[in-house]
């Protein structure tokens, strides 16, 4: 028995040897002049230090393409690219076609999100699903998920105060709680009346399953958290589908649209009709299971960027108070915690200098530091590099905000006033939202969340952080959020919480 298996492990190791080598030479070639290392670990790449420490990992990456504007690697039997430079980075989000690009939204994202997801679509299909959505947010629709958001976010600061008093000077993180102030806020927004109670405690934990597996290896068995998230990414979208049955219902009988998914189905009740009246078949996207997968896509993208955008907003109006002045200035201007009325859409579009504070958020602190994408065939990048069919393409968001601007790792809401207007001059550097065919179509949604975040959260609470060396540190969670999960202690501000409600 000793013999045989000595004898089929000496067989064996020219095997592994010839397939390091294979694996080694392919990836030398694939990398060319780019920068990046010159060996690799075998089979797996990189991969171990991305899942262990993401931070450097991404560090390491801008750091060796800050010549070149790109650098290469390679994780998990795949070789990837990392895109710096502004310029090349828009060469890849213009050219999301079935011959040049595929966007994926996370290395393993079809195996989370489904062959089927939005992230995917190309071309005409996914000309007319974005078309199909965008009633979705007219400043009708808006309008109603501001009334929402105000009321949940009051909700929530309340909490996070009392919190705060009930914890013996000892200072709160904000992280776990701005992340299910979200997921509240998300779960209303889209879904609202369509969620029991039991409904909403079951997606917490199935989001926080797939928030988990997003940031771990992508082994899909049981037991792994990858398979966990795989599998509650399933339950998620059933849940909504579910809710898109109810809507259609309610909205058949004529009701005013209280939520995203009502709006929505107000729109596709129409189409179904009209289909149905010209003797045609119904849509294919107005299936109940393809818009639950939609609802996930929404739900994935206001989430976990928001709670980033949300936790360095916090971070950063404590690191300059002088920011924190003006914006309660100007909040005080418009509105009044004692007048127990909601925000309306116009005071928030004309508290220009609290937008320019949430757009530098965006600018300076990117939530989705990294856009994947996958080469489908050869793409040439520059005259002298040529990306590989198959390889996944990393632009980077964060790194193109740095990029352009005035004094660009300065925090300065005034790059986006009307005197200066960088947001103009430098718009191709303003990668938050994305751009081209999958640029972001939820963002004003996202920027008057994040604006009427900053707005109540400065008016009704005073707050402190004790700040430490390296608390503001960028983590990946999997967007970045402060390293110390934004600590901070609250106190009430105003005389008493206002009494917001939607009558």
């Amino acid at each position: 028995m000793l013999l045989s298996w000595a004898t089929f492990l000496s067989a064996l190791a020219p095997c592994i040897i010839f397939l390091v080598l294979v694996e080694q030479t392919s990836y030398l070639r694939k990398k060319g002049g780019a920068p990046g290392p010159v060996l690799v670990p075998p089979f797996i790449g990189n991969a171990i230090s991305l899942v262990r420490e993401p931070t450097s990992f991404w560090d390491t990456q801008s750091s060796n393409s800050s010549r070149s504007g790109f650098s290469a690697n390679y994780i998990m039997g795949r070789f990837m690219l990392y895109i710096r430079d502004a310029n090349l980075s828009h060469l890849v989000f213009s050219n999301v076609r079935p011959d040049a690009f595929l966007l994926v939204g996370h290395p393993f994202g079809k195996k989370l999100f489904g062959e089927h997801n939005l992230i995917y679509m190309s071309g005409q299909e996914h000309k007319d699903l974005r078309r199909q959505i965008a009633p979705n947010f007219t400043p009708r629709a808006l309008s109603t998920y501001t009334s929402l958001q105000q009321i949940i976010i009051l909700k929530h600061l309340k909490k996070w105060e009392s919190l705060s008093s009930n914890s013996q000077n000892k200072p709160i993180s904000l992280r776990i709680l701005v992340r299910d102030m979200n997921l509240e806020t998300s779960q209303t927004v889209f879904v609202g009346p369509y969620l029991s109670e039991e409904a909403r405690e079951r997606f917490k934990l199935d989001y926080n399953l797939f928030n988990v597996g997003l940031m771990k290896l992508p082994i899909d068995l049981p037991g792994f958290a990858f398979h966990n998230a795989r599998l509650a990414v399933d339950r998620l979208a059933e849940t909504l589908s579910e809710c898109a049955i109810k809507s259609k219902t309610k909205m058949d009988c004529n009701h005013e649209p209280s939520c995203l998914i009502d709006f929505w189905m107000q729109e596709m009740l129409k189409e179904i009709y009209a289909a149905k009246s010209a003797g045609e078949p119904v849509p294919p996207h107005t299936s109940d299971a393809e818009i639950g997968g939609h609802l996930f896509d929404f739900l994935f993208a206001a989430q976990d960027a928001s709670t980033s955008s949300l936790l360095w907003a916090v971070a950063l109006l404590d690191s300059h108070p002088e920011v924190l002045l003006k914006v309660r200035e100007e909040v005080s201007s418009f509105w009044s915690p004692g007048s127990d009325t909601l925000i309306n859409t116009e005071q928030l579009r004309e508290m220009k200098y609290t937008q320019a504070v949430a757009r530098e958020v965006l600018r300076y602190r990117a939530p989705a530091t990294l856009v994947p994408h996958i080469a489908v065939k050869d793409f040439a990048l520059t005259e002298s590099y040529t990306i590989p069919r198959g390889t996944m393409v990393f632009p980077s968001v964060l790194d193109s905000s740095f990029q352009g601007f005035t004094d660009p790792y300065r925090f300065d809401p005034d790059r986006f006033s009307e005197g200066r207007q960088e947001d103009q001059l430098f718009k191709k550097n303003f990668l938050t939202f994305g751009a081209g065919a999958h640029q972001c179509v939820g963002q004003r949604y996202a920027l008057n969340h994040l604006v009427l975040f900053i707005a109540l959260f400065s008016a009704l609470l005073d707050f402190k952080r004790p700040r430490a060396d390296g608390c503001d540190d960028i983590v990946y969670n999997p967007t970045i959020s402060p390293k110390d999960g934004c600590v901070v202690s609250l106190s009430r501000r105003c005389t008493r919480y206002p009494n917001l409600s939607l009558e």
